[in-house]
């Protein structure tokens, strides 16, 4: 009866809190019958210039006189509700989940995310916690193009390709918003616009020069299909600067294409400290007050950081800018806030009325092991070693990651009430009669030391298998990061190869002829040249959230059958990489890069076979007509699978620079053991056309191929993925 009062009055609170305080009733901006725009204007203008100017900083405090409470605009949601004391569901890394090439499930996790977001804000709200982390605001997705596999936060993007980015992107947004016609659930930003992709050390002071030809092809589509399509809410800007001015206050990617092209009306938060950077870094502009006009004036409407924007008094009473402009950026402030229901009575805005207990709820917890499952990548498979029989006799587990809890929650994350590592889960996959030993063995990195490897080596000798849980980690690679050691810099790593001390050992137990599995924990690709010639098989399995180790045993041991496939191109070595300081797109990614690779874009192995019939479509089409293409995808093997279908377009007669072959579509088919599935895709005029300089898709008559397979066309000397193609004359 206690537990029941205390819950009654706690929501009585709640609903309070939303109320005003005697005699503010008046107020129009209070008035719910009223459009957010007039409430907006009404509350906008009963502020001081003083009071504007504290709502434009990230931490915006209480203004007490209005009864309008404190609001922090900073919180983060890569993959669950990062950085909270709350024990929340925590979902493989962004890369990770990019590798599952399933839009459909990433929305309903987007939309886990944001039920987990809106349960802690409703409660926090409640007690009158409104600090950092605590907000509706989710500086989440990060769109980002990993052009460059060295950068160390390139695990928080959705890998290199702009359709894939684009495709996941909308969907995590669309999840996160929700789908109600007045308020949103929450708000997703997209980040960090724009031409930002390392390296770590030099993004306060860098200046990027690309081609308008890769900005518009590369840099810009995945931005577009978001703010355009998808309706984010909000968008922050980048400490780089671009073309010599400052993103936060660049007129060609914050006003032409952002405001003007793009017609986005929603909030721009800086990254955190941008601004201080165009005078401390960039020193573009004189002080706090001229770099705090100029990016208002640019459109950027938070200063997150170190309250540069608190110059912004100075610079009205200078003339650098006016009070009229400041009240646009805070007009765009307060309509999010208001479209989020934060001024409106608790009972009236649906998603107000969520409960903590939907943190880390059964249906969560089975979304993050699905998610997990899907994201893991079979790169190698020799005489079948996998899966594994549950009753061998003995098992090594070994290797720096195998009992790593830390590794698996990637960066930017929260903190489950449990977490399940490799070796936990394949002691509780196999049966009694199965022994199964542990040996850390060795560090991640680190010097190599034969004697104590060749020890380790020969007490292994009487295994059936050895399981090598190995890679790298979030302590190694991420956002600026103090760290300094060989392969690593800051954050990003100095060279693409597996630590020196992971391939001697693996090296010395394939001397002995002792089988190896090896199990890759990362957020960016490996240089695995040596592995991948000579290791029996290799799993991917990224970071993958709070139940890596059940979805990795579950592959293991064939309780599911892998199904990932690569966001990213795995490169045989930094030789084939351009100086990373270059974003040029020439020789990178698998749209540019003309040598052959350890695994291409969009590979990945399965226990099940496929086969794809010739492609049906038409052989010539008028220009502006849709494609329709068909294709019989088989199961040929006796056991069910899932095969992700890819559809690449190559430009046989391009008029200028264009890519080998492009992504245009794809879809996830589960077939049962000998099943056939015909599997359709109709393309558009747009996505048959060339992107030109300006932005726009152009089509061109001329000879256009279109591949259909389990991977992208490029030269691989790994197993070769089924793909069959066709050309088209467009006329």
């Amino acid at each position: 009866m206690k537990t029941n009062l205390f819950i009654i009055l706690s929501f009585v609170f709640s609903l309070s809190f939303y109320q005003p305080c005697r005699g503010q009733e008046k107020y129009a901006f209070r008035n719910t019958s009223l459009s957010v725009d007039e409430r907006v204007t009404d509350l906008v203008s009963r502020l001081t210039l003083e009071e504007k100017v504290l709502q434009m900083l990230n931490d915006a405090p209480a203004i007490d006189r209005l009864g309008i409470p404190s609001y922090n605009w900073w919180n983060e949601c890569l993959h669950g509700i990062g950085r909270t004391e709350y024990k929340v569901t925590v979902f493989p890394q962004a890369i990770g989940m990019a590798a599952a090439w399933d839009d459909v499930t990433f929305k309903q996790v987007a939309a886990a995310i944001s039920d987990e977001g809106r349960a802690i804000y409703n409660d926090a709200s409640s007690k009158g916690n409104r600090a950092i982390y605590h907000g509706l605001t989710f500086w989440t997705p990060n769109i980002n193009i990993f052009r460059d596999p060295r950068w160390g936060r390139g695990q928080e993007t959705y890998g290199e390709d702009p359709y894939l980015t684009g495709t996941l992107g909308k969907a995590f947004v669309e999840g996160l918003q929700g789908d109600d016609p007045m308020y949103l659930k929450a708000s997703a930003c997209a980040k960090h616009f724009a031409v930002h992709s390392g390296p770590e050390n030099t993004r306060h002071t860098f200046n990027t020069k690309v081609s308008d030809y890769d900005l518009w092809d590369t840099y810009l589509p995945a931005f577009r299909d978001l703010i355009v399509d998808a309706n984010v809410s909000g968008v922050m800007c980048a400490y780089n600067a671009f073309g010599g001015e400052p993103c936060c206050g660049n007129t060609l990617l914050m006003q032409d294409i952002l405001r003007n092209k793009w017609n986005f009306t929603g909030y721009v938060t800086s990254d955190c400290g941008a601004i201080d950077d165009f005078y401390r870094q960039h020193k573009t502009h004189l002080d706090a007050a001229h770099a705090s006009a100029d990016a208002v004036y640019h459109g950027t409407d938070i200063d997150c950081g170190q309250n540069a924007y608190k110059g912004l008094v100075e610079a009205v009473k200078k003339g650098l800018i006016t009070e009229d402009q400041i009240d646009v950026s805070l007009s765009r402030l307060f309509k999010i806030r208001f479209r989020l229901g934060l001024f409106d009575p608790a009972e009236q805005v649906k998603y107000s009325q969520i409960p903590l207990s939907v943190l880390e709820c059964d249906a969560h917890k089975e979304l993050s092991l699905k998610m997990a499952r899907q994201s893991i990548v079979l790169l190698k498979n020799s005489n079948q070693l996998l899966p594994l029989k549950k009753n061998l006799k003995k098992i090594a587990v070994i290797g720096p990651n195998a009992d790593n809890k830390e590794a698996v929650l990637g960066n930017y994350n929260g903190f489950p009430s449990e977490i399940v590592t490799p070796l936990q889960a394949i002691k509780q996959k196999v049966g009694k009669k199965t022994e199964v030993i542990y040996t850390r063995g060795i560090d991640p990195v680190g010097n190599v030391n034969n004697d104590s490897i060749a020890l380790l080596v020969n007490s292994l000798k009487n295994v059936d298998v050895v399981v090598m849980v190995g890679g790298i980690s979030p302590q190694l690679e991420g956002e600026e990061m103090p760290v300094r050691i060989e392969g690593f810099n800051s954050g990003d790593r100095t060279s693409i190869a597996l630590p020196r001390i992971q391939t001697e050992l693996m090296k010395a137990l394939h001397k002995e002829n002792i089988p190896v599995v090896f199990v890759m924990m990362t957020g960016s690709a490996l240089g695995i040249a040596w592995e991948a010639e000579n290791l029996p098989a290799i799993l991917n399995a990224w970071y993958g959230g709070q139940d890596a180790g059940t979805a990795i045993a579950d592959v293991l041991f064939g309780d599911y059958n892998p199904s990932g496939r690569l966001p990213v191109t795995f490169y045989k070595s930094d030789k084939d990489l351009p100086s990373f300081n270059d974003f040029d797109m020439d020789n990178r990614t698998y749209r540019y890069f003309k040598g052959e690779v350890t695994y291409p874009f969009g590979y990945g192995l399965s226990y099940a076979d496929f086969g794809y019939s010739s492609i049906t479509m038409k052989d010539k089409l008028a220009m502006g007509e849709k494609l329709r293409i068909e294709v019989d995808v088989t199961n040929q093997s006796k056991k069910a699978g899932e095969e992700v279908v890819q559809v690449y377009v190559s430009y046989q007669d391009a008029a200028y620079k264009a890519p080998l072959y492009s992504l245009k579509s794809f879809k996830r088919v589960q077939l049962k053991a000998g099943e056939t599935s015909k599997v359709t895709f109709e393309l558009t005029p747009e996505q048959l056309s060339q992107t030109d300089i300006y932005g726009n898709s152009i089509q061109y008559p001329g000879k256009v191929k279109i591949y259909v397979g389990g991977s992208s066309p490029a030269k691989t000397t790994a197993v070769a993925a089924p793909i069959v193609s066709k050309e088209i004359n467009i006329q």
